[in-house]
């Protein structure tokens, strides 16, 4: 991250010099609501969202334990340099430098101190924020789109929490830092700027399923995201019957979860997933048509041109044509 980005959100707080100073408990006035019906253990959005915004930044408070809690918003941490440490919904995340992590309203967490140096941000965010964010994303269904809707919906997930170990994701960190940035100066932030900021975020995320790491209570979601990560990853080559043995889990069951959780048999999903890439090479290259056929795992040419015709209505070709 740049050097001078780091430098400012390293400054030492006046609530953190407090806390340095000796008071070892937070200050509840800074997060909680003061009405007495409300849960003592929810983060108000009225008390950490200046003036009524729809999303706002802040440094993470260093040097204190916060104790267990949900917040009546939405909010995500990115970790700019060190780490640290949380418990979701009970499952220990140690945040690395450049990770994101995701919380919708009925995430709980605890998290424990941080040193000086490790260095995060929290974004706090009202969900109708991402009403311009979620018609951004994709038709099809992913988990970091159901995840948006829990948010809007304000309904309990299966997984109220996102875990993505992106630091690699160059894209990903580029919009994290520029999201700051604009934050930071409140010459330049404004809501439809950083809709659109989140959105790129967001599509980014949503092209590495294999990077998210979610609420571990569900098998069936955890083998789904594994298929998926194992079709993004090895679509030229992929065959159920490999990725049952990976798994060591027997074929029928690996397809009626899938077709549960997705809505799809493994086939369809392969298909898909070859057709896209398909699609973006004819569009965006050169190379012969039965080259891109077979880079993306189909070394029969006719039954390619069959599939494609089928799904998109016309022949590759034309559809090169169509994009040119």
């Amino acid at each position: 991250m740049n050097q001078e980005l780091l430098k400012k959100l390293s400054i030492i707080t006046d609530e953190e010099r407090s806390i340095l100073e000796g008071n070892h408990t937070i200050d509840r006035t800074l997060y909680y609501s003061l009405d007495t019906s409300e849960s003592e253990d929810v983060i108000d959005a009225s008390r950490v969202l200046q003036n009524g915004r729809l999303i706002d930044m802040r440094p993470h408070v260093r040097f204190i334990h916060f104790p267990k809690h949900t917040h009546n918003y939405v909010e995500f941490i990115y970790m700019c340099q060190g780490s640290t440490t949380h418990i979701v919904d009970g499952q220990k995340i140690v945040l690395e430098e450049g990770d994101l992590l995701f919380l919708n309203q009925h995430a709980t967490q605890e998290i424990y101190p941080a040193n000086e140096s490790d260095i995060a941000v929290n974004f706090m965010i009202r969900p109708e924020f991402f009403d311009m964010v979620l018609p951004m994303m994709s038709a099809e269904s992913n988990s970091l789109q159901d995840f948006l809707i829990s948010c809007l919906t304000k309904k309990n997930a299966d997984s109220n929490f996102l875990y993505f170990h992106v630091a690699d994701l160059l894209p990903v960190q580029n919009l994290m830092e520029n999201l700051i940035w604009n934050m930071m100066d409140t010459t330049l932030s404004n809501r439809a700027l950083n809709q659109t900021t989140i959105g790129l975020l967001f599509l980014n995320l949503a092209n590495h399923t294999e990077r998210i790491h979610m609420q571990s209570n569900s098998f069936d979601q955890e083998l789904t995201l594994k298929a998926l990560s194992y079709i993004d990853t090895c679509y030229a080559d992929a065959t159920l019957t490999e990725f049952a043995k990976r798994e060591s889990i027997d074929i029928s069951a690996i397809s009626r979860i899938l077709k549960k959780e997705t809505g799809h048999t493994f086939k369809e999903l392969l298909q898909t997933k070859r057709l896209e890439l398909a699609c973006v090479l004819l569009e965006h290259s050169n190379a012969p048509i039965a080259d891109i056929a077979l880079s993306v795992g189909y070394d029969n040419t006719s039954f390619f041109h069959r599939i494609f015709r089928r799904i998109y209505g016309c022949s590759p070709r034309e559809y090169r044509i169509q994009k040119a």
